[in-house]
């Protein structure tokens, strides 16, 4: 049991990881201001809500 619950924490700590690892990448290409939002969606694999959040966090 104490196995089964460290494994599945560290698969929740990895995935956080990889899902902060993916938002500082389409935070970097929003600074770039090349691509539209649909553009990083296609390549982050992200919810449009969740870039369009990212670009307004990067105006303030």
């Amino acid at each position: 049991m104490l196995a089964e619950n460290l494994e599945n924490w560290a698969q929740q700590e990895r995935k956080e990881g990889e899902k902060l690892g993916i938002e500082k990448t389409a935070r970097n290409l929003l600074k770039l201001g090349v691509l539209s939002d649909e553009q990083i969606v296609e390549a982050t694999d992200l919810a449009l809500d969740d870039v369009a959040k990212l670009r307004t966090e990067g105006k303030r």
